[in-house]
């Protein structure tokens, strides 16, 4: 049975454990370029199909107004979008939720890194 109140459950629970387990090993105090480093890795050894920095044009009336370069689009069904800070603000929540709407993708995962722990939202589209 297809599970349209959680979908992609298993796919998010594995990314999910693979993010913590970047935390426990590599805590708080990194640029996020190397938590995504570390992600990518984990990405490669779990044979997860995945995009990198992936281009997303804004497009109004066919021309474009505007880009985005997401963190991760992991199995074409889950954007994983990295943050170091000690808070999530709605900044963070408005950005996953516009790579969403703009590829048309139901679930986003927005981990933050604080100096304590990983925190992880989930977005559904």
């Amino acid at each position: 049975m297809k599970n349209n109140i959680f979908p992609y459950e298993e796919l998010s629970y594995k990314i999910n454990g693979m993010l913590f387990s970047i935390f426990k090993e590599l805590g708080f105090g990194y640029q996020e370029k190397y938590y995504q480093r570390a992600f990518e890795e984990l990405l490669i050894k779990n044979k997860l199909a995945y995009k990198r920095e992936l281009y997303c044009p804004i497009k109004f009336n066919e021309k474009i107004i505007g880009k985005y370069y997401l963190d991760f689009l992991i199995e074409n069904k889950i954007i994983v979008e990295l943050k170091i800070s000690n808070e999530m603000y709605q900044k963070h929540f408005q950005q996953v939720y516009g790579y969403l709407k703009l590829n048309n993708i139901k679930v986003g995962l927005l981990a933050l890194i604080t100096p304590k722990k990983i925190k992880i939202n989930r977005i559904v589209n």
